[in-house]
């Protein structure tokens, strides 16, 4: 099986022996066994603040070499917690248990995986600790996989070895229908579809990245999410799903996002095409887009991006707006998408009209409306999303 265990499970030496301890019982089990980690705690962080402190814009190169240690430190020392506790083990970083990656660094993607060290640690009867995150491009660099990479990195191995099962250790009993920290009664979900999970974590779950989700689904690798702080069973992730039938899984608010519009666009062909083309160009993260019929042949055009992204964001669009001759740039930043997550909601008015009447009765202001088959999501003021989340769980999963 391949277990993978994030830095709270990992913050410090007792978590450490912890976790090895609960390796330890599987491994007697009779399971042959990867374990990925992450790297401890805030080290990530506080490596990052390092680089920050010698250079502003330090070269993504550096700083993958630099960031690869955390999950090195980490997988170390779990090694040497198992074998004090009579457990054969092996630590590998990602170069040494072949997970080849593309050349960009800071965001790779996994290639390919050369299962054949792996198999030879398996051979020899070891529990083989990977150093998640990380990976080797053509030119022999280390590279990362950036936000949930471990996760990523956990996923595709399971896939690669054909693990019947991937297990996702965290410090929550599972998937919740809502962030816990903002509704203390949220419901634990049992078993969620790929699809309904994939919505959730594009939109603002944290538990887990929407690329790992996305690599289970292509490979149909069975996840459960679980806590590293007990035996509780978790939330399995799997493929049925029945678009029939009305399931409402999930409420997710994502937040540090900012709204950007230009006002009285010209309405010719390709405008849009040449705006998003430039920011596509600049590598910059686009979600929710919303184009208004004006009048006298000029339109608005307004999308969201993540507030990270503002500062590279915004003097590209200043400078399409200027070369358009359009009106003005408008910027808002304090704005949050909530969403309902399910299955078969799109064809069922009632389920969008509970959803536009609650945020009504609170007197909440919707500023744009994106819909799929399994989500319907909003654009509101920053400061109702918590109101809004606890009000919504309790209209739909608090009957």
């Amino acid at each position: 099986m391949v277990q993978k265990y994030g830095g709270t499970s990992l913050q410090d030496t007792d978590r450490i022996k912890n976790t090895a301890r609960r390796i330890k019982g599987y491994r007697q089990k009779g399971h042959e066994m990867i374990v990925v980690v992450s790297a401890m705690g805030k080290t990530t962080n506080n490596l990052i603040s390092l680089a920050r402190e010698i250079s502003d814009s330090p070269p993504k190169r550096e700083l993958d070499v630099l960031l690869a240690t955390g999950e090195q430190i980490s997988i170390a020392l779990l090694s040497i917690a198992l074998n004090e506790i009579g457990v054969d083990t092996i630590s590998l970083t990602g170069a040494q248990c072949g997970i080849r990656t593309s050349n960009l660094h800071s965001n790779a993607r996994i290639e390919d995986i050369d299962t054949a060290r792996l198999k030879a640690e398996f051979k020899a009867g070891k529990v083989v600790i990977v150093a998640g995150f990380q990976g080797i491009n053509e030119k022999g660099d280390i590279t990362t996989l950036g936000r949930g990479g471990s996760d990523t990195t956990a996923v595709a191995l399971a896939a690669a070895m054909k693990a019947p099962k991937c297990e996702i250790y965290t410090d929550v009993d599972g998937v919740y229908a809502t962030d816990p920290r903002v509704v203390p009664q949220a419901l634990k979900l049992d078993r969620i579809s790929y699809d309904e999970m994939l919505e959730m974590a594009r939109l603002g779950a944290q538990v887990l990245h929407p690329r790992s989700v996305e690599l289970a689904k292509n490979h149909q690798v069975p996840l459960e999410v679980r806590s590293s702080l007990n035996f509780n069973p978790g939330t399995q992730i799997i493929g049925e799903i029945n678009m029939e039938d009305i399931r409402i899984s999930g409420i997710t608010s994502e937040k540090n996002i900012a709204r950007i519009s230009i006002a009285r666009v010209p309405d010719k062909p390709g405008i849009a095409y040449r705006l998003f083309k430039r920011l596509s160009e600049n590598e910059i993260s686009i979600d929710m887009i919303l184009q208004n019929l004006n009048h006298e042949n000029a339109n608005d055009i307004s999308f969201t991006t993540p507030t990270e992204a503002l500062g590279e964001a915004l003097p590209i669009v200043e400078g399409f707006a200027a070369d358009i001759e359009a009106q003005e740039v408008i910027v808002k930043e304090n704005v949050c998408k909530i969403s309902l997550v399910g299955t078969g909601i799109l064809g069922h008015g009632e389920v969008a009209a509970t959803f536009f009447e609650t945020l009504s009765n609170l007197g909440i202001n919707i500023e744009m409306i994106s819909t799929s088959e399994t989500k319907i999501s909003c654009l509101i003021d920053g400061k109702d999303s918590d109101t809004a989340t606890r009000t919504l769980h309790r209209i739909f999963f608090e009957k």
